[in-house]
């Protein structure tokens, strides 16, 4: 049986997609901020320099709070007793101050990347 080019290109396709899926499919690391009694947990979060990552915002307050930082570019309203992914990076080292915009007086923190 003789596929010629078509089969040859199919084939070249095929181990191209097989090569490619894993990093497609490779989650960014999680990072977990919860909020209770309109204050950031931890306060200060790490996050590797360079990378993607996935934040994820944890309201434990019956109230909504809105994830919000200049620096990050991002603003989110997460519900009372809910919870929020928010994506960032890649990000040069530094830090990037973020505030709960409805509790500002407690609810701030510090993303620090290294």
């Amino acid at each position: 049986m003789h596929h010629g080019k078509p089969g040859r290109v199919l084939a070249a396709l095929t181990l191209a997609a097989a090569l490619w899926a894993p990093a497609a499919l490779a989650e960014e690391p999680v990072f977990e901020l919860t909020i209770r009694d309109h204050r950031f947990q931890p306060a200060t979060l790490e996050v590797p320099a360079n990378t993607r990552v996935r934040l994820v915002v944890v309201n434990a307050d019956a109230t909504p709070e809105e994830f919000e930082s200049h620096e990050l570019n991002r603003e989110k309203v997460i519900a009372g007793n809910s919870r929020a992914t928010i994506l960032i990076g890649p990000l040069d080292a530094g830090t990037y101050p973020f505030v709960g915009e409805f509790h500002e007086d407690t609810a701030k923190g510090t993303i620090v990347v290294r």
